[in-house]
């Protein structure tokens, strides 16, 4: 008992301190290296032509972050136990506050991708560090409210990410979007030294030392690194069709597969899979993928329909999703005393249905919507979003013991990035192939035996005429007008079926809810915490 209570005060020996201060803190890096994966989307343009590259060239500062990113993920348990959990956290707060500032004032595209490596791997134990640290710093009926807090910075970032960086890019430079880190990483550190220390268990184990796996890091870093490539660049490269996707795409397969088996045969893993044996921490990661799967996808979709079909600028279509993330940082917080009275998975089935909902909203959308049918469709999805993120971590560590909290927080937060690309990746691929889909099947009705194409065409032509256009000129603007509609239809089509295919990913997920074994929190202070 006494080492329980020792451990969910581990903040410091001063036991004064307000937890809830410890939550601010960590969210601070938390929300700050989340934005980073997507402040920096609408100011590639502005990058390209910056740095005399072409915008095709400028993605790589999004894919190296993220490859960078998920190499460390999974390895945060290993690196906390190696060097103590303060002392690595500190040591990636300080790295990508560095690399920030090397951002900001990047001479070239080449230097700047490179920054971008760096500060991906100072920012990828980030967050399951984070979540470590909250996990021990709450007692188990309190822990629903403080991942809540967590969860704001989650996931609301992905949301405000490309409207800030929008609007600093069109009201500054872009070089902003990098430098307004710095700060903020100051804060953090400074907060870090003075709140937050290492439970006894993990310095115990650093001083212990631990073996260093280089064949399961070189496995994973390889994996990962080709898996980022695969699912970044493959739309743009017309996926296996291009000789690179599929060397990047079987390097990723097997170096994946050979570090689960190397990694399940070792005693001391650099990421324990083994943890997956645990049914719910195991259904939980799966649940993880498909809402950052859902959550980033919808996040890609939705601003390029109303920028691309319905003429929003990059603020404006920011605008529309913002009032969803302020509906998810106001439901956060309620969602965690909610887990104190039901039980995570009935909470999880609301967050699914509620967020399906406002996806198939999106489904119904046409070109004539307004920006308030924009708001309230993201609203009701933001509104389910909110049920999912807290209820699904509080399932998934429910029956993890802390020693190896770290090693589960960096597989979850893993399973949500990688969700993430593969979302952003399909929703790409998807548009793109029914565009062409609906396009042809349009094109057919486009003939002179068809009384609708007959009608849209006499009149477009009759339009022009009456302008002042001769019959020739008349006769190709108004070709040219109807061949513009179909376009456009086709491309509305093709958004409102990825925006449906979202929704029944959403409600196909909600069977594997009732795998879960029942995680209802108990009240009794620290003893509830003991396993």
């Amino acid at each position: 008992m006494a080492a329980t209570q020792v451990i969910s005060f581990q903040a410091t020996d001063h036991h004064a301190i307000n937890p809830w201060l410890i939550a601010g803190t960590v969210m601070l890096a938390t929300f700050m290296e989340v934005l980073d994966t997507s402040v920096a989307n609408v100011a590639l343009p502005h990058i390209a032509g910056s740095l005399s590259s072409s915008v095709d060239e400028s993605t790589w500062v999004l894919t190296a972050y993220l490859v960078a990113n998920a190499i460390v993920l999974p390895l945060s348990g290993w690196f906390s136990s190696l060097f103590g959990r303060k002392r690595f956290y500190m040591t990636c707060v300080a790295l990508f506050t560095i690399s920030s500032a090397m951002c900001g004032f990047a001479p070239s595209l080449t230097a700047l991708i490179i920054c971008r490596v760096l500060q991906g791997l100072g920012g990828g134990a980030l967050q399951p560090v984070s979540q470590a640290i909250l996990r021990e710093t709450f007692p188990r009926e309190k822990q629903g409210m403080a991942m809540a807090v967590y969860g704001m910075g989650v996931v609301f970032a992905p949301v405000v990410g490309p409207t800030l960086g929008g609007w600093i890019t069109d009201n500054f430079t872009w070089r902003w979007i990098f430098l307004i880190n710095i700060p903020v990483g100051i804060c953090s550190l400074l907060l870090t030294s003075l709140l937050i220390s290492d439970p006894p268990y993990i310095v115990r184990k650093s001083l212990a030392g631990l073996r260093i796996d280089y064949i399961g890091l070189s496995l994973l870093a390889t994996g990962l690194g080709a898996l980022e490539i695969t699912l970044d660049e493959g739309q743009r490269n017309d996926w296996f069709s291009s000789h690179g996707i599929v060397a990047a795409a079987v390097i990723a397969a097997v170096a994946l597969v050979g570090v689960l088996i190397w990694e399940l045969r070792q005693k001391e893993p650099v990421v324990d899979f083994h943890l997956l044996k645990e049914r719910n921490f195991a259904v939980s990661t799966f649940m993880m993928f498909m809402l950052g799967f859902v959550l980033y996808g919808s996040t890609m979709a939705l601003p390029l329909f109303l920028q691309t079909l319905l003429g929003y600028t990059a603020t404006q279509s920011g605008m529309a999703l913002s009032p969803g993330g302020i509906v998810i940082m106001m439901m956060m917080p309620i969602v965690g005393v909610l887990l104190s009275k039901y039980e995570a998975r009935w909470l999880v089935i609301v967050g699914l249905v509620v967020s399906s909902l406002g996806l198939f909203q999106m489904s119904n959308f046409d070109l004539e919507i307004g920006f308030r049918h924009a708001v309230i469709a993201r609203i009701v999805q933001s509104l389910g979003l909110a049920f999912l993120f807290v209820p699904i971590n509080t399932a998934a560590f429910y029956f993890i013991s802390r020693e190896n909290t770290s090693y589960a927080t960096g597989l979850i937060n893993l399973a949500r990035n990688v969700g993430g690309s593969t979302g952003i990746a399909l929703a790409t691929t998807f548009l793109a192939r029914r565009e062409q889909f609906h396009q042809q099947r349009l094109i057919e009705h486009v003939s002179l035996l068809d009384d609708s194409y007959r009608a849209t065409f006499g009149a477009a032509k009759q339009m022009f005429l009456s302008k002042g256009a001769d019959a020739m000129y008349a006769a190709s603007q108004a070709q040219q007008m109807v061949y513009n509609m179909v376009h456009r239809q086709s491309q509305m089509l093709a958004f409102l079926e990825d925006f449906r295919m979202f929704a029944l990913t959403f409600l196909a997920v909600i069977p594997l809810v009732f795998l879960m074994k029942k995680t209802r929190a108990k009240k009794g202070g620290a003893s509830s915490m003991a396993h």
